[in-house]
């Protein structure tokens, strides 16, 4: 129940707001112990007091990937979601510069793309340090303007990845938003004014006139005016052309990395074909020398049996000779005697 969005919250994205975190980091946040002690029971008025006690901002850290309080609170936000001009007023707060962020976080995830450059370009004047809490653990020191630097420009911010976001020139083609003017702007044309006046204090009255309505003096400072509306302009073509750069590398370099799995997945393929041929051809091999060596042992068998059967045979030859010669005899004298006769060629005696 802790744990559900408001039901009175809208979806954001035609989704529900909280799934704009991914499930790890939000299964992360929920059994963390400032989620479960500190953001429990918290409403739009309550937060702010958790907002202010912040003391630096990130994702999630360490071995186990623990959630920073910066972003329980992000998502605290999206699960009630506080009104617009309550995340206005945060980023309006200039005393307190965490707050300032949260609220700037919480505008790009869910804003519109001309809220998120109404709002948050502003903040680009922003340069009081902020620590920001590295995924080792370990903190480091960055600018707010950095931050909303990285909010505009990156795919990922804390841990989570921030929504599309259409390019500025586009929404200033469409009529959307106006050319953005830099705050250093003004401080240009009055040094350019200071400049004309200290020329024209040194020439005469006819000068002076004639340097204030001159039409090329005024041609050439709104030429200049146009030339830095330009280069901010320029500027965010060339944030935009970066981006581009880096998605299209980062694509190119995953489509390498899945050419790469293929190859290495071929070539284990083509190991364990090679592999497993040799072994059927080993087993082939020792099947011949099986049946190679059954068929010795049948013919040395076959071999063994004729030999067997001709002994007898030779035994009864042996034998009937013996009787025929008569040395086989009962009597033993008549038995030698025909051993005598048998020597010397002579019939036996009976």
């Amino acid at each position: 129940m802790a744990n559900r969005t408001d039901p009175l919250a809208k979806n954001i994205r035609g989704t529900n707001p909280q799934n704009l975190v991914e499930k790890i980091v939000r299964t992360k946040i929920y059994n963390h112990t400032f989620w479960k002690e500190q953001c429990f029971g918290l409403t739009a008025e309550t937060l702010v007091d958790k907002a202010m006690e912040l003391d630096h901002v990130g994702g999630t850290f360490g071995g186990n990937r623990k959630p920073t309080p910066f972003l329980c609170l992000i998502l605290k936000m999206l699960q009630i979601q506080p009104e617009k001009e309550i995340v206005v007023e945060f980023i309006k707060n200039d005393d307190y510069k965490y707050v300032r962020i949260l609220g700037a976080f919480y505008l790009r995830l869910t804003g519109s793309d001309v809220d998120v450059y109404r709002y948050l370009e502003p903040l680009y004047n922003d340069y009081r340090k902020v620590r920001q809490k590295l995924s080792d653990g370990r903190f480091s020191l960055t600018h707010v303007d950095e931050v909303i630097e990285e909010l505009l420009t990156k795919d990922y911010s804390c841990d989570i990845a921030m929504p599309r976001l259409k390019k500025r020139w586009t929404l200033e083609q469409n009529g959307l938003l106006e050319p953005r003017k830099s705050v250093l702007e003004d401080d240009f044309e009055e040094e350019e004014e200071k400049e004309e006046n200290e020329g024209m204090a040194d020439g005469s009255e006819d000068e002076k006139d004639h340097h204030r309505r001159s039409p090329e003096r005024e041609r050439d400072r709104d030429r200049d005016r146009d030339r830095r509306r330009d280069s901010h302009r320029h500027r965010d073509r060339d944030y935009d052309r970066d981006y581009d750069m880096d998605r299209d590398y980062d694509r190119d370099y995953e489509r390498e990395r899945g050419r790469g799995r293929d190859r290495d997945r071929e070539r284990d393929r083509d190991h364990y074909r090679d592999r497993d041929r040799e072994r059927e051809r080993g087993r082939d091999r020792e099947r011949e020398r099986a049946r190679r060596r059954s068929r010795s042992r049948g013919r040395d068998r076959k071999r063994h049996e004729s030999d067997d059967r001709e002994e007898p045979k030779k035994k009864k030859e042996k034998k009937e000779k013996m009787k025929e010669d008569g040395t086989d005899h009962p009597d033993p004298e008549i038995a030698e005697a025909n051993r005598l006769r048998a020597s010397l060629g002579l019939k036996p005696l009976k």
